[in-house]
Formats: structure tokens, C-alpha cells, sequence
């Protein structure tokens, strides 16, 4: 195991000085938006992760780029299933819905992001349609947590590759989301870095970009 480890830690170092401009760009954005961001600017990067669950961020970028900051919170459902629809997500009908139900948390979500991560996520979780574990753990990084770690098919991937877990899960539950996050986060550590800027690391040394 420690042998796969110390090769793919030495393959991102091999990429860090090109992709570190990158990375810290992004980080600032995040930052920015957890600091700064009115309840419907979290409200889009939201519904950004929402929209990205079983689609991919460049398709949830686009889709925040057309639907715009204030189109997640007018839009009705028929016409946020119809730009999603042309934009070719899998799901538009139920991620249209979802949307339109989490506009409850309009006016909560800076109370929520400002909790530990712990009890964010939980609330995250229990209060916010379309959200599970993977996709709370997106937001709070989106919004500058970078304690927590996005556990995707591309992490669970190198996880598996470099011997920290034997399998990706079919499913998730607390326990298990919590116990591989902690394997992440000994990878990240050995490679000096927060989960969250560790992801960002591997997505430019899986795709030559930093997307969020």
C-alpha cells in the first residue's frame, strides 16, 4: 500500500508548481463566496452541486452559467426542467424539482455554512433536497471549507488505486462517507495540503484543469 501511495503522492508533486496558480485562483473563489456570497449567490453554488450529482461539473457550470443567480430562485420548475433539459442533464424533471424545494433554505444557508463541518453536513444532508454526503461535502468546499473531502467516482477511484480502500462503495451511510474521508485525509496530509485543495490537485492531474 505505502508503495502505490508514495507514487501517486510523487506524481502530484510532479504537477503542483503548474497547477498551484490554479488551485489557489479557485481556493480564492471559494473563500470569497463563503465570506462575501449573499444567501442567492450559496443558494446557486447549491443548486450547482445539486445539478452535478450523476452529471459533471462542467455541466453543472453551464447550467449555473445559463439558469443564472436570481434564475435559481424565480425560475418555475417547468422552466428550470426545460434549460436543463436542453443542456442535456440526465435528471432535468427531478433536479428542477429539488431546486424549486430547496428555496425553504433562502435566508438559512449562511447560518448552516458557518457551523462546524461535521453538523454542517448533517443538516445539509437531513434539510436539503438532492444533497447527500458526497454532494455536501461539494458545497461547503465550494464555499471555502476545505477541511472536508468530495468523495466522487474519480477520488474513490485513486483511493482504490492506491491500496486505502478495497472497494468503492455502492452506497453511502455517515459512517461509512466518515471513515473514507479520513483515508483521503491521510493522503492529502502526506502530501502536505487540506482535502480540499488536495482535489483539486488530482482533478488537474486527471483532466489538466481546476473546476470546482
Amino acid at each position: 500500500m505505502r508503495e502505490y501511495l508514495e507514487k501517486f503522492i510523487a506524481e502530484l508533486r510532479a504537477i503542483e508548481d503548474k497547477a498551484k496558480p490554479l488551485v489557489d485562483e479557485r481556493i480564492y473563489q471559494f473563500k470569497r463566496l463563503g465570506s462575501y456570497g449573499s444567501e442567492e449567490e450559496l443558494f446557486s453554488e447549491l443548486s450547482f452541486c445539486v445539478l452535478t450529482a450523476n452529471w459533471s461539473a462542467s455541466g453543472g457550470i453551464r447550467a449555473q452559467d445559463r439558469i443564472g443567480i436570481l434564475g435559481f430562485t424565480k425560475y418555475s420548475q417547468e422552466e428550470l426542467s426545460q434549460i436543463l433539459s436542453e443542456l442535456g442533464h440526465r435528471f432535468p424533471n427531478k433536479r428542477a424539482e429539488f431546486i424549486v424545494e430547496n428555496r425553504r433554505l433562502l435566508g438559512k444557508l449562511r447560518k448552516v455554512i458557518s457551523l462546524p463541518s461535521i453538523e454542517a453536513r448533517e443538516e445539509l444532508v437531513k434539510s436539503a433536497k438532492g444533497i447527500g454526503w458526497k454532494e455536501s461535502s461539494h458545497f461547503l468546499r465550494n464555499v471555502g471549507n476545505l477541511d472536508v473531502s468530495i468523495l466522487d467516482r474519480h477520488i474513490l477511484k485513486v483511493l482504490e488505486d492506491v491500496k486505502l480502500i478495497d472497494s468503492i462503495p455502492k452506497s453511502w451511510t455517515e459512517k461509512r462517507y466518515l471513515l473514507i474521508e479520513e483515508r483521503f485525509k491521510d493522503l492529502s496530509y502526506k502530501f502536505g495540503k487540506l482535502p480540499g485543495e488536495t482535489d483539486l490537485y488530482i482533478w488537474y492531474l486527471i483532466k489538466g484543469k481546476v473546476e470546482k
